[in-house]
């Protein structure tokens, strides 16, 4: 990890979502300072430079606030919803010494050999959590992935880390995969592989002979008069 980036910071004096914006347009970052069992500062910094150390892969930052020095870690950045402008930054006091736990990105690097048999490689997780002293940071994790065949996967427990570098995710986290690239297929190809449906045959009906359709039509059709009402005018009869 490079050495510190070196940034002026001043107090925030006015706290509020419009004061934020207005200090955005001016080109700076709102931002607060914490940690260390002291009470939580807010400041503001140069939104130009910040980037620029933030591009450069640095984590651990030198700030001057009230002509004193405080050394401070990135633990979170804040961007807006279309994800390119910072809007927030928190920033955490550490000692030069001791331990931190943090988030580095993983970067995957070369052409995998199971590429020349129709595979691919997958990446699984863009980040691994670990755990070291603050100025060994590293900038990202790189993984070669030239020796990976189809079939081979790369889970947490497998990558070399920086000495002074310990895993704190899960060993077994799956990082990348090799495998054959899943052919896409057309939904009228998807439809002609489905099998097709039994054959459903009903029963002809019988359709009567003309001497029998008009004797049917001929026969009395039975009263649906009810039953005691019959019975009643018979009676009377």
């Amino acid at each position: 990890m490079d050495k510190a980036l070196v940034l002026k910071a001043e107090i925030r004096q006015h706290i509020g979502s419009k004061d934020a914006t207005r200090l955005r347009k001016q080109g700076q970052i709102p931002a607060v300072v914490y940690g260390h069992k002291k009470e939580p500062t807010s400041i503001v910094l140069n939104a130009k430079s910040f980037r620029e150390g933030l591009l450069r892969g640095h984590r651990l930052i030198e700030v001057e606030i009230d002509k004193k020095n405080e050394t401070l870690l990135i633990k979170e950045v804040q961007y807006d919803y279309l994800g390119t402008d910072i809007i927030h930054v928190d920033l955490m006091r550490v000692d030069v010494t001791e331990m931190v736990r943090v988030t580095v990105p993983i970067e995957l690097k070369g052409t995998a050999k199971g590429a020349q048999e129709g595979g691919m490689v997958e990446s699984h997780t863009g980040n691994l959590e670990v755990e070291c002293r603050v100025t060994q940071i590293p900038d990202r994790i790189t993984i070669s992935v030239k020796e990976m065949v189809l079939g081979d996967a790369i889970h947490a427990k497998d990558i070399q880390l920086p000495e002074g570098v310990k895993l704190i995710s899960s060993p077994e986290l799956l990082v990348a995969t090799c495998h054959i690239v899943a052919e896409v297929k057309t939904t009228e190809e998807l439809e002609a592989e489905l099998p097709a449906g039994p054959e459903v045959i009903t029963a002809a009906k019988e359709e009567p002979e003309e001497g029998e359709a008009a004797a049917e039509s001929k026969e009395p059709k039975e009263s649906k008069e009810p039953k005691e009402k019959k019975e009643d005018k018979e009676k009377k009869k």
